[in-house]
Protein backbone atom coordinates (compact mmCIF):
# COMPACT_ATOMS: atom_id res chain seq x y z
CA UNK A 1 0.00 0.00 0.00
CA UNK A 2 1.12 3.25 -1.01
CA UNK A 3 1.81 5.61 1.45
CA UNK A 4 1.58 9.52 1.70
CA UNK A 5 0.20 12.58 4.30
CA UNK A 6 -2.20 13.84 1.81
CA UNK A 7 -4.62 11.97 -1.07
CA UNK A 8 -5.76 14.22 -3.32
CA UNK A 9 -9.02 13.16 -5.18
CA UNK A 10 -9.75 14.46 -8.03
CA UNK A 11 -7.22 15.93 -10.40
CA UNK A 12 -9.55 19.74 -11.53
CA UNK A 13 -8.79 23.69 -10.73
CA UNK A 14 -8.92 22.48 -7.20
CA UNK A 15 -6.90 19.05 -6.74
CA UNK A 16 -4.15 20.06 -9.27
CA UNK A 17 -3.67 23.54 -7.10
CA UNK A 18 -3.67 22.15 -3.97
CA UNK A 19 -1.21 18.88 -5.25
CA UNK A 20 0.97 21.89 -6.82
CA UNK A 21 0.96 24.03 -3.28
CA UNK A 22 1.57 20.96 -1.07
CA UNK A 23 4.16 19.69 -3.57
CA UNK A 24 6.08 22.97 -3.37
CA UNK A 25 5.98 22.81 0.52
CA UNK A 26 7.16 19.24 0.70
CA UNK A 27 3.69 17.94 1.71
CA UNK A 28 4.12 13.87 1.04
CA UNK A 29 1.10 13.74 -1.38
CA UNK A 30 -0.59 11.82 -4.06
CA UNK A 31 -2.77 13.39 -6.76
CA UNK A 32 -5.61 10.93 -8.37
CA UNK A 33 -7.91 11.51 -11.23
CA UNK A 34 -8.35 9.33 -14.55
CA UNK A 35 -6.85 11.68 -16.93
CA UNK A 36 -3.32 12.05 -17.87
CA UNK A 37 -4.30 15.55 -19.95
CA UNK A 38 -6.88 17.60 -18.30
CA UNK A 39 -10.04 17.38 -21.15
CA UNK A 40 -11.85 20.49 -22.74
CA UNK A 41 -14.22 21.51 -20.14
CA UNK A 42 -16.90 24.57 -20.11
CA UNK A 43 -16.28 26.48 -17.16
CA UNK A 44 -14.58 29.27 -16.15
CA UNK A 45 -12.91 31.30 -19.13
CA UNK A 46 -11.15 34.33 -17.57
CA UNK A 47 -9.83 35.21 -13.79
CA UNK A 48 -10.42 38.98 -12.75
CA UNK A 49 -7.99 40.85 -10.65
CA UNK A 50 -9.99 39.80 -6.91
CA UNK A 51 -9.37 36.47 -8.29
CA UNK A 52 -6.18 36.95 -9.36
CA UNK A 53 -4.79 38.50 -6.25
CA UNK A 54 -6.28 35.40 -4.08
CA UNK A 55 -3.96 33.19 -6.72
CA UNK A 56 -1.20 35.44 -6.15
CA UNK A 57 -1.31 33.41 -2.40
CA UNK A 58 -0.72 30.00 -3.82
CA UNK A 59 2.59 31.25 -5.79
CA UNK A 60 0.65 30.02 -9.69
CA UNK A 61 -0.32 33.42 -10.51
CA UNK A 62 2.93 33.68 -13.04
CA UNK A 63 2.49 30.36 -14.73
CA UNK A 64 -1.17 31.36 -15.30
CA UNK A 65 -0.48 34.79 -16.23
CA UNK A 66 2.31 33.33 -19.18
CA UNK A 67 -0.53 31.78 -21.20
CA UNK A 68 -3.23 33.87 -20.47
CA UNK A 69 -5.02 36.82 -22.18
CA UNK A 70 -5.15 40.31 -20.84
CA UNK A 71 -8.07 41.84 -22.09
CA UNK A 72 -6.71 45.25 -21.55
CA UNK A 73 -10.12 47.33 -21.28
CA UNK A 74 -13.74 46.68 -21.31
CA UNK A 75 -16.70 48.59 -22.57
CA UNK A 76 -20.43 48.40 -21.04
CA UNK A 77 -23.18 48.98 -22.44
CA UNK A 78 -27.10 48.14 -23.03
CA UNK A 79 -29.84 49.61 -24.86
CA UNK A 80 -27.77 49.94 -27.55
CA UNK A 81 -25.52 52.32 -25.50
CA UNK A 82 -22.11 52.42 -24.66
CA UNK A 83 -21.82 52.72 -20.90
CA UNK A 84 -18.41 53.24 -20.07
CA UNK A 85 -14.96 52.21 -21.33
CA UNK A 86 -13.05 50.91 -18.22
CA UNK A 87 -9.29 49.83 -17.48
CA UNK A 88 -9.29 45.88 -17.86
CA UNK A 89 -7.96 43.27 -15.35
CA UNK A 90 -9.09 40.02 -16.41
CA UNK A 91 -7.26 37.53 -18.37
CA UNK A 92 -9.04 35.06 -20.38
CA UNK A 93 -7.68 31.33 -20.34
CA UNK A 94 -9.98 28.46 -21.25
CA UNK A 95 -10.49 25.76 -18.33
CA UNK A 96 -8.59 22.83 -19.51
CA UNK A 97 -5.28 25.33 -20.62
CA UNK A 98 -5.74 26.56 -16.92
CA UNK A 99 -5.93 23.47 -15.36
CA UNK A 100 -3.26 21.82 -17.36
CA UNK A 101 -1.06 24.60 -16.32
CA UNK A 102 -1.19 24.55 -12.46
CA UNK A 103 -0.55 20.60 -12.85
CA UNK A 104 2.46 21.33 -14.52
CA UNK A 105 3.52 23.02 -11.67
CA UNK A 106 3.25 20.17 -9.30
CA UNK A 107 6.64 19.15 -8.39
CA UNK A 108 7.55 15.30 -9.28
CA UNK A 109 7.46 14.39 -5.49
CA UNK A 110 3.83 14.45 -5.76
CA UNK A 111 3.09 11.07 -7.44
CA UNK A 112 0.21 10.89 -9.95
CA UNK A 113 -2.39 8.29 -10.19
CA UNK A 114 -4.06 8.09 -13.40
CA UNK A 115 -6.88 6.17 -12.17
CA UNK A 116 -10.50 6.33 -10.34
CA UNK A 117 -11.44 5.92 -6.81
CA UNK A 118 -13.86 3.62 -6.40
CA UNK A 119 -13.67 3.50 -2.44
CA UNK A 120 -12.68 5.44 0.81
CA UNK A 121 -12.53 4.41 4.67
CA UNK A 122 -12.08 6.93 7.07
CA UNK A 123 -10.96 7.26 10.66
CA UNK A 124 -9.25 9.90 13.03
CA UNK A 125 -6.05 8.47 12.31
CA UNK A 126 -5.16 7.12 8.80
CA UNK A 127 -7.77 6.70 5.71
CA UNK A 128 -7.65 4.07 2.78
CA UNK A 129 -8.55 5.20 -0.58
CA UNK A 130 -8.62 2.10 -3.22
CA UNK A 131 -8.96 2.63 -7.12
CA UNK A 132 -10.64 1.38 -9.80
CA UNK A 133 -6.56 -0.12 -11.03
CA UNK A 134 -6.29 -1.89 -7.54
CA UNK A 135 -4.10 0.11 -5.55
CA UNK A 136 -4.79 1.34 -2.34
CA UNK A 137 -2.67 5.16 -0.86
CA UNK A 138 -2.92 5.11 3.34
CA UNK A 139 -3.18 9.04 4.06
CA UNK A 140 -3.58 10.92 6.79
CA UNK A 141 -5.81 13.67 5.01
CA UNK A 142 -8.35 13.06 2.15
CA UNK A 143 -8.73 16.56 0.06
CA UNK A 144 -12.49 15.76 -1.79
CA UNK A 145 -11.86 17.86 -5.41
CA UNK A 146 -13.72 15.65 -7.61
CA UNK A 147 -15.99 18.31 -8.01
CA UNK A 148 -20.14 16.95 -8.94
CA UNK A 149 -19.09 13.37 -8.06
CA UNK A 150 -21.38 12.58 -5.57
CA UNK A 151 -21.03 9.12 -5.49
CA UNK A 152 -17.87 8.99 -3.31
CA UNK A 153 -19.52 11.39 -0.81
CA UNK A 154 -22.71 9.76 -0.49
CA UNK A 155 -20.69 6.18 0.63
CA UNK A 156 -19.30 8.59 3.51
CA UNK A 157 -22.71 9.56 3.97
CA UNK A 158 -21.86 12.90 3.00
CA UNK A 159 -25.34 14.67 1.44
CA UNK A 160 -26.08 16.71 -1.19
CA UNK A 161 -28.87 19.24 -0.70
CA UNK A 162 -30.02 21.34 -3.80
CA UNK A 163 -30.78 24.71 -3.43
CA UNK A 164 -31.90 25.87 -6.79
CA UNK A 165 -31.87 23.62 -9.61
CA UNK A 166 -30.76 25.30 -13.50
CA UNK A 167 -30.09 28.17 -11.72
CA UNK A 168 -28.63 29.31 -14.80
CA UNK A 169 -27.44 28.69 -17.93
CA UNK A 170 -24.55 29.99 -19.54
CA UNK A 171 -23.53 29.30 -23.33
CA UNK A 172 -20.13 29.54 -24.42
CA UNK A 173 -18.80 30.51 -28.37
CA UNK A 174 -16.67 32.51 -30.77
CA UNK A 175 -17.70 35.38 -32.23
CA UNK A 176 -16.30 36.65 -35.68
CA UNK A 177 -16.26 40.17 -36.90
CA UNK A 178 -17.65 40.23 -40.20
CA UNK A 179 -16.67 42.69 -43.20
CA UNK A 180 -13.37 43.68 -40.91
CA UNK A 181 -10.19 42.09 -39.30
CA UNK A 182 -11.14 43.00 -35.45
CA UNK A 183 -13.77 44.61 -33.39
CA UNK A 184 -13.76 47.90 -32.47
CA UNK A 185 -13.40 46.92 -28.63
CA UNK A 186 -10.71 44.87 -26.41
CA UNK A 187 -13.62 43.16 -24.29
CA UNK A 188 -17.28 43.74 -24.26
CA UNK A 189 -20.09 43.19 -21.59
CA UNK A 190 -23.47 43.80 -22.92
CA UNK A 191 -26.42 43.55 -20.57
CA UNK A 192 -30.22 42.16 -21.45
CA UNK A 193 -32.22 44.67 -22.64
CA UNK A 194 -35.59 43.94 -20.29
CA UNK A 195 -36.50 40.95 -18.15
CA UNK A 196 -38.76 39.35 -20.04
CA UNK A 197 -35.54 38.19 -22.26
CA UNK A 198 -34.21 36.09 -18.91
CA UNK A 199 -30.97 37.31 -20.27
CA UNK A 200 -28.09 38.87 -17.53
CA UNK A 201 -25.50 39.43 -20.10
CA UNK A 202 -23.33 38.54 -22.81
CA UNK A 203 -19.12 39.46 -22.19
CA UNK A 204 -17.00 38.80 -24.81
CA UNK A 205 -13.30 38.67 -24.03
CA UNK A 206 -10.30 37.54 -25.94
CA UNK A 207 -8.43 34.31 -25.62
CA UNK A 208 -5.59 33.97 -28.40
CA UNK A 209 -6.37 35.47 -31.48
CA UNK A 210 -9.90 34.66 -30.66
CA UNK A 211 -13.03 36.73 -29.40
CA UNK A 212 -14.96 34.48 -26.98
CA UNK A 213 -18.51 35.01 -25.81
CA UNK A 214 -20.31 33.81 -23.12
CA UNK A 215 -23.78 34.46 -22.90
CA UNK A 216 -25.88 34.24 -19.23
CA UNK A 217 -29.55 33.06 -19.48
CA UNK A 218 -31.99 32.51 -16.76
CA UNK A 219 -34.30 29.93 -18.92
CA UNK A 220 -35.37 25.81 -18.47
CA UNK A 221 -32.99 23.19 -20.29
CA UNK A 222 -36.07 22.02 -22.06
CA UNK A 223 -36.93 25.64 -23.46
CA UNK A 224 -37.28 25.55 -27.19
CA UNK A 225 -35.05 29.15 -27.26
CA UNK A 226 -32.13 26.74 -26.61
CA UNK A 227 -32.38 24.31 -29.95
CA UNK A 228 -32.93 27.87 -31.94
CA UNK A 229 -30.38 29.22 -30.51
CA UNK A 230 -28.04 25.93 -31.72
CA UNK A 231 -29.79 26.15 -35.18
CA UNK A 232 -29.14 29.64 -36.15
CA UNK A 233 -26.97 31.54 -33.08
CA UNK A 234 -26.24 34.36 -34.88
CA UNK A 235 -29.80 35.43 -35.50
CA UNK A 236 -31.22 34.33 -32.34
CA UNK A 237 -28.52 36.73 -30.96
CA UNK A 238 -29.44 39.89 -32.60
CA UNK A 239 -32.96 39.17 -31.61
CA UNK A 240 -32.23 38.65 -28.25
CA UNK A 241 -29.98 41.88 -28.11
CA UNK A 242 -30.99 43.88 -31.20
CA UNK A 243 -28.92 46.87 -29.68
CA UNK A 244 -25.66 44.74 -29.55
CA UNK A 245 -24.60 45.33 -33.45
CA UNK A 246 -24.88 48.94 -32.24
CA UNK A 247 -21.57 48.38 -30.27
CA UNK A 248 -19.86 45.15 -31.70
CA UNK A 249 -20.79 45.48 -35.71
CA UNK A 250 -22.05 42.66 -37.88
CA UNK A 251 -20.81 39.63 -36.41
CA UNK A 252 -21.10 35.25 -37.00
CA UNK A 253 -20.80 33.01 -34.25
CA UNK A 254 -18.32 30.53 -34.62
CA UNK A 255 -17.22 27.37 -33.64
CA UNK A 256 -18.90 24.25 -31.87
CA UNK A 257 -21.62 25.95 -28.94
CA UNK A 258 -21.06 24.70 -25.54
CA UNK A 259 -24.26 24.69 -23.11
CA UNK A 260 -23.70 24.60 -19.20
CA UNK A 261 -26.69 24.33 -16.82
CA UNK A 262 -25.56 25.41 -13.18
CA UNK A 263 -27.60 23.72 -10.27
CA UNK A 264 -26.69 24.95 -6.79
CA UNK A 265 -26.34 22.80 -3.81
CA UNK A 266 -24.65 22.48 -0.51
CA UNK A 267 -23.56 19.82 1.32
CA UNK A 268 -24.49 18.30 4.60
CA UNK A 269 -22.81 15.77 6.98
CA UNK A 270 -19.19 17.12 5.84
CA UNK A 271 -17.34 17.82 9.18
CA UNK A 272 -16.10 14.15 9.42
CA UNK A 273 -12.66 13.10 10.16
CA UNK A 274 -9.82 12.31 7.93
CA UNK A 275 -11.78 14.08 5.06
CA UNK A 276 -11.84 17.79 3.59
CA UNK A 277 -14.07 18.93 1.08
CA UNK A 278 -13.14 22.00 -1.24
CA UNK A 279 -13.93 23.87 -4.70
CA UNK A 280 -17.76 22.29 -5.82
CA UNK A 281 -17.08 19.15 -4.20
CA UNK A 282 -18.29 21.02 -1.00
CA UNK A 283 -20.95 23.63 -2.60
CA UNK A 284 -21.48 24.74 -6.00
CA UNK A 285 -21.98 28.27 -7.29
CA UNK A 286 -23.83 29.85 -10.36
CA UNK A 287 -20.87 31.21 -12.55
CA UNK A 288 -23.03 34.06 -13.80
CA UNK A 289 -22.68 35.31 -10.75
CA UNK A 290 -18.62 34.55 -11.10
CA UNK A 291 -17.27 33.63 -8.02
CA UNK A 292 -16.91 29.95 -8.65
CA UNK A 293 -13.15 30.73 -8.86
CA UNK A 294 -12.28 32.71 -6.52
CA UNK A 295 -14.54 30.22 -3.97
CA UNK A 296 -11.81 27.33 -5.58
CA UNK A 297 -8.63 29.51 -5.33
CA UNK A 298 -9.89 30.71 -1.70
CA UNK A 299 -10.67 26.97 -0.55
CA UNK A 300 -7.48 25.70 -1.96
CA UNK A 301 -4.96 28.60 -0.45
CA UNK A 302 -6.88 28.82 3.04
CA UNK A 303 -6.53 24.81 3.29
CA UNK A 304 -2.49 24.62 2.19
CA UNK A 305 -1.16 27.84 3.32
CA UNK A 306 -3.10 27.74 6.62
CA UNK A 307 -4.71 24.24 7.97
CA UNK A 308 -3.25 21.39 6.40
CA UNK A 309 0.53 22.77 8.11
CA UNK A 310 -1.23 22.95 10.95
CA UNK A 311 -2.91 19.15 10.90
CA UNK A 312 0.28 17.41 10.33
CA UNK A 313 2.14 19.06 13.01
CA UNK A 314 0.26 17.13 15.29
CA UNK A 315 -0.95 13.62 15.94
CA UNK A 316 -4.59 12.41 14.58
CA UNK A 317 -6.87 13.72 12.29
CA UNK A 318 -10.28 14.29 14.17
CA UNK A 319 -13.13 16.10 13.00
CA UNK A 320 -12.29 18.98 15.26
CA UNK A 321 -9.49 19.70 12.61
CA UNK A 322 -11.50 19.52 9.81
CA UNK A 323 -14.04 21.77 11.37
CA UNK A 324 -11.58 24.45 11.65
CA UNK A 325 -11.20 25.08 7.88
CA UNK A 326 -15.20 25.28 7.47
CA UNK A 327 -15.00 27.85 10.33
CA UNK A 328 -12.30 30.12 8.84
CA UNK A 329 -13.86 33.26 8.15
CA UNK A 330 -12.27 34.27 4.92
CA UNK A 331 -13.55 30.70 3.62
CA UNK A 332 -16.96 31.97 5.22
CA UNK A 333 -17.39 34.75 3.50
CA UNK A 334 -16.02 33.59 0.30
CA UNK A 335 -18.66 30.80 0.54
CA UNK A 336 -21.56 33.90 1.12
CA UNK A 337 -20.63 36.17 -1.02
CA UNK A 338 -20.56 33.59 -4.23
CA UNK A 339 -24.48 32.44 -2.59
CA UNK A 340 -25.50 36.16 -2.37
CA UNK A 341 -24.61 37.31 -5.34
CA UNK A 342 -26.66 33.82 -7.37
CA UNK A 343 -29.88 35.05 -6.24
CA UNK A 344 -29.10 38.45 -6.62
CA UNK A 345 -27.77 38.51 -9.34
CA UNK A 346 -31.15 36.32 -11.21
CA UNK A 347 -33.84 38.21 -9.42
CA UNK A 348 -31.96 41.88 -10.67
CA UNK A 349 -32.37 40.42 -14.08
CA UNK A 350 -35.46 38.46 -14.21
CA UNK A 351 -37.66 39.47 -11.21
CA UNK A 352 -41.20 41.72 -12.27
CA UNK A 353 -42.38 44.58 -10.37
CA UNK A 354 -41.54 47.83 -9.78
CA UNK A 355 -39.00 47.66 -7.43
CA UNK A 356 -36.93 45.60 -9.27
CA UNK A 357 -37.32 47.76 -12.42
CA UNK A 358 -36.25 50.76 -10.38
CA UNK A 359 -33.29 48.65 -9.19
CA UNK A 360 -32.53 48.09 -12.80
CA UNK A 361 -32.64 51.69 -13.87
CA UNK A 362 -30.80 52.69 -11.17
CA UNK A 363 -28.04 50.55 -12.11
CA UNK A 364 -27.87 51.60 -15.61
CA UNK A 365 -27.68 54.92 -14.32
CA UNK A 366 -24.87 54.73 -11.57
CA UNK A 367 -22.93 53.23 -14.33
CA UNK A 368 -23.68 55.54 -17.18
CA UNK A 369 -23.16 58.01 -14.29
CA UNK A 370 -19.47 56.77 -13.57
CA UNK A 371 -18.67 56.42 -17.24
CA UNK A 372 -19.28 60.12 -17.92
CA UNK A 373 -16.89 60.38 -14.85
CA UNK A 374 -14.56 58.64 -16.18
CA UNK A 375 -14.39 60.39 -20.12
CA UNK A 376 -14.27 63.45 -17.80
CA UNK A 377 -11.42 62.63 -15.50
CA UNK A 378 -9.25 61.13 -18.38
CA UNK A 379 -9.44 64.69 -20.29
CA UNK A 380 -8.45 66.40 -16.52
CA UNK A 381 -6.85 63.64 -15.74
CA UNK A 382 -8.32 62.96 -12.59
CA UNK A 383 -9.20 59.15 -11.73
CA UNK A 384 -12.64 58.28 -11.55
CA UNK A 385 -15.04 56.75 -9.13
CA UNK A 386 -14.76 52.16 -9.48
CA UNK A 387 -17.93 50.84 -10.53
CA UNK A 388 -18.85 47.71 -9.71
CA UNK A 389 -20.09 45.09 -12.65
CA UNK A 390 -20.62 41.37 -13.66
CA UNK A 391 -19.34 39.82 -16.91
CA UNK A 392 -17.10 36.89 -17.97
CA UNK A 393 -18.85 33.74 -17.00
CA UNK A 394 -20.05 36.39 -14.60
CA UNK A 395 -16.64 38.05 -13.12
CA UNK A 396 -17.04 41.09 -10.43
CA UNK A 397 -14.42 43.75 -10.43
Amino acid sequence: MRQADVAIVGGGLAGSLAAAMLGRAGTSAVLIDPHTVYPPDFRCEKIDGAQLRVLRKTGLADAVLRVATQDGGVWIARFGRLVDKRPGDQHGILYDNLVNTIRREVPPSVTFIHAKVSDIATSADRQRVTMSNGEEVSARLVVMANGLNIGLRHKLGIAREDVSKCHSIMLGFDLEPVGRAAFDFPALTYYGEQASDQTGYITLFPIGGVMRANLCVYRDMDDPWLRQFRAAPAETLRALMPGLSKIAGDFAVSGFIKVRPSDLYVTRGHRQAGVVLVGDAFATSCPAAGTGTGKVFTDVERLCNVYVPRWLASDGMGADKIAAFYDDPVKQAADAHSATKAFHLRSLTIEPGVAWQARRWARFVGRLGVGVLRQAGERLSIKPPQARHDDGLGKAA
